[in-house]
Order: C-alpha cells, then structure tokens, then sequence
C-alpha cells in the first residue's frame, strides 16, 4: 500500500512538474525512475496476495486472470500510451497515468484483509535477500523458471526494442504505423488472455513449448514483413504466444513457492524477466545496428526457437498432488539456556539408525531431504556415517540463530515431509533416533564469560510465547 501510493504521487508529480513546462530529459528519467521503483515494490505483493482472496480450489484460476491483467496492461498500454499522446499531448498521458493507481489504491484500502498475526519476527531486509536467493538456488522447479524467464525475455526483447524501426525501415510509416504495431500486438496478447480457460487442463510443459516455438517463427515472418497488412496478423499471433509464455510461467511460480517465499520469487521472476528484456534489447539493437532491421529481428526469433530447445533440458512440472503450502507448525523445541531470538549459532544433529544394507538407498534419499533443508534456510549441511557402527548415521547442520532455526522448522512443506518420511521408510525404527541441538560457543567468544550477557537482544524470547 505504501508503495502504490509512493507510486501515485510520483506519478501526479511527473504530471504537475510536464503541466508547468519544467520537464526536461533529467527530471524525466528522475521521475520515471520513482515510479518503476514504486510499481516494482508494490507488484510482487500485490500479486502474491491473490492467495488470500480466493479459496485455494480457485487459486490456479484466480492466478492466471491476475497475471492476464498484469501481462495484457504491459502489451497493450504503450499502444494506448501513444494514442493518447498523439491525441492530447504528453501531459494528458501523464495525467491519466496517476489516476489509473487510484482504482487499485481504493480497492486495497476497502480490502478487509484477515492477517494471522505472526508467531515469529520478520526477518531484516538482508537476511530476508539472502533467504530467497537461497530457496531459489536449492529449489529446481523455481530455478528453471527463472532461468527461461531471462532467456525468454532476451530472446523477445526484440519485438519492443525495435518496433520503431519497424515501422520506419521495414514498413516505411511513421509514429501511426507504430502505434497500430503496437495496437495488434496488445489485441494478440487480450486474444491470448482469452484462450487460457482452454488451455488450463494442458501441460505447462507443452504450453510454453508450443508458444514459444509459435512465437519464434512469428518472429522471422516480422522481420520478412513488408507492408502493414502482412505485419499485423503476425503480431497478433506473436501477442497471443508472449501471453501465454509470461503468464504460464507466472502461475508456476505461484502455485509451486511456499506462502513465506511468494513474494520473492515473484520478484524474482519479474526481475528476471525485466533484465532479460534489457539485455536482449541491447543485443538486438547492436545486431540491427550492424546487420540492418530485419536481420536483427530474424535474429531474436531463431533465438526464441533456441531458448524453446534449450527448454527441454530445464523442463517445468505441473503442480503435483502434494501441496507446496506449509504444514501445520511443529511445537517449538524444550530448552534451559534461556535463549532469546538472536542467540547463535544453533547446531543441530538428528541420529538415525539404518541396516548397513539399506546405506545406499538411504544415503540418496537424504540428498533430497538436505536439499531442502539448505532451501528453507539451514546452513552447512552434511550427512555422517559411525565408522565404527556402520548402522549409525548422523544429519548436521547449523542455523545462524534460534529465530532462523525456528523459521527453519515452520517453512517445512507437505512436500518436504514426504522427502523426510521416504528417506526414515529405509531406517530401522522408521523414525529418527534422537535429536540434539547446541548453542555453539566459538572459542574466545565474549559472550562465554558468565558475567556476559547474550548482546543485540531487542525482546525477550521464550518457546512458550513464541
């Protein structure tokens, strides 16, 4: 909310400061910076709050129209943008700008928001970076999103980047012709919009390679494109596959990030999406800057037809039948040392007892369970065998303080019980032998002398209270 506000008052600033004939080009990029900042903080949460509106059975639905939206106002609005300047002026544009942020704005002031309060403190703005950057590089699923995200929005850039040349070198019009360019591409992406109710019961998988190979060979038709009329249908259908790559990989990371981690990695992905886009304008710009217009645009769309083939080796899934939503909160671990939510580092080791002819499956089945331990925040991960009891095993790894060990242990997933439930099927017991957590004291550590208080402890803490 105060994002969205931050936005709108830069946004009526920009339109006060054009309407008094003070704009010059720095004020401008100044302006236009303030407000991609506010849209870019306030667009993840804003899209990651869907999952509080709706019930769940709906969510994949209520997902899809929610990134429609997004998607269809990023395509269609600069060809309504430049109507609108061409009619009324920059001013007038600018105007209307800010008046659209006040819909949503009341719409999430009238929102009668159920928030569970908290059972631990939020983490701080770094810690919570490192958080997500940590989920997303031990999470697969996550990871192969992102990663098509960036070369799919490298591959594409070309169809923004240059559209105005288009319309100059390969068509010979003018701003009119750019627009009704621009115009066609948006009426594909509303187009695409509409077919996504059809498309729901398909596999992702086959969505996106189906649209992106559509949307490659869309590509090299522009770019052999000669007239307005032979560019128009090709853009339309080049809007409609845009659409449905940017929205299917919307809805994946949704539907398979965890509650506490949607926001970041929609960030992410719109991160990714964004400096795919950057990247690829530059190349392509250089690319056209050399070889000509068409060359450059021909050239995004084999890349686009390569992106689609390097996409098999980083296959999506669909979303499976065990949920990636948390489970139910473990109670929190007994402990006599008083601890507060700062004190750290906690070391844990969890015992386990396996017949030495089950070593190897169990073995293999614990890299997935450490996989997602470093996933939902534990550090130094590592699994142990007694060398003198072959049939002793011990899991270690450490958290940097109690509050994050807790975290830890919340951010546990159905997903990730089944993980752990398959590997203790090959133990002897089919459960863990014993777990111990210590408070590590690094030698020469201050805090060791018993006059010493545990520093930097804002607010008592007691598992009891959580």
């Amino acid at each position: 909310m105060v994002m969205l506000l931050f936005a709108f008052c830069s946004a009526t600033l920009l339109t006060g400061v054009a309407a008094a004939h003070l704009l010059t080009p720095g004020i401008l990029l100044v302006l236009c910076f303030l407000v991609g900042t506010g849209n870019a903080m306030f667009g993840p949460p804003w899209q990651a709050s869907v999952s509080e509106q709706v019930p769940a059975e709906d969510l994949p639905q209520a997902i899809a129209f929610n990134s429609m939206s997004y998607n269809i106002a990023r395509s269609f609005g600069p060809a309504l943008g430049g109507i609108i300047v061409a009619a009324a002026g920059a001013v007038t544009a600018f105007g209307i700008t800010a008046v659209c942020y006040l819909p949503i704005t009341i719409a999430f002031y009238m929102w009668q928001r159920v928030a569970e309060p908290p059972r631990l403190p939020p983490e701080r703005v770094g810690g919570a970076i490192v958080s997500g950057i940590r989920y997303l590089i031990n999470a697969p699923p996550m990871r192969a999103v992102i990663l098509r995200s960036v070369m799919t929005g490298v591959a594409g850039a070309a169809l923004f980047s240059l559209m105005p040349l288009v319309a100059r070198d390969l068509i010979g019009g003018g701003p009119l012709t750019y627009g009704i360019l621009l115009g066609a591409f948006g009426v594909g992406a509303v187009s695409g919009a509409f077919l996504m109710p059809r498309l729901r019961h398909l596999p992702k998988e086959h969505v996106i390679a189906t649209s992106g190979i559509i949307l490659g060979v869309a590509i090299i038709l522009l770019a052999l494109s000669r007239s307005l009329w032979a560019a128009m249908p090709v853009l339309l259908v080049a809007g409609c596959c845009w659409m449905q790559l940017l929205t299917q990989y919307n809805i994946v990371i949704q539907t398979q990030a965890p509650r506490w981690i949607t926001g970041r990695a929609l960030a992410s992905y719109q991160a990714a999406t964004a400096g795919g886009i950057a990247m690829g304008a530059w190349l392509w710009g250089s690319v056209a800057q050399h070889m000509g217009t068409g060359w450059g645009i021909a050239a995004s769309g084999i890349a686009m037809l390569l992106v689609t083939a390097i996409g098999r080796k980083l296959r999506i899934a669909d979303p499976g039948a065990v949920s990636e939503t948390e489970v139910k909160q473990m109670a929190d671990p007994d402990e006599v040392l008083g601890l507060t939510g700062r004190s750290g580092p906690i070391l844990i080791e969890i015992d386990y007892s396996v017949d030495p002819d089950q070593a190897r499956q169990f073995y293999e089945l614990m890299q997935n369970v450490g996989q997602f331990r470093r996933r939902n925040g534990a550090y130094q991960w590592s699994l142990a065998r007694d060398v003198g009891d072959g049939s002793a095993w011990v899991e270690r790894f450490s958290c940097p303080t109690w509050h994050d060990y807790l975290r830890q242990r919340d951010r546990m997933t159905a997903r990730d019980r089944l993980v752990h439930e398959l590997a203790l099927e090959v133990t002897r017991t089919g459960q863990v032998e014993r777990v111990r957590r210590f408070l590590e004291r690094p030698t020469g550590s201050v805090r060791w002398r018993s006059e010493s208080r545990d520093p930097g402890v804002l607010v008592p803490f007691s598992p009891s209270s959580g």
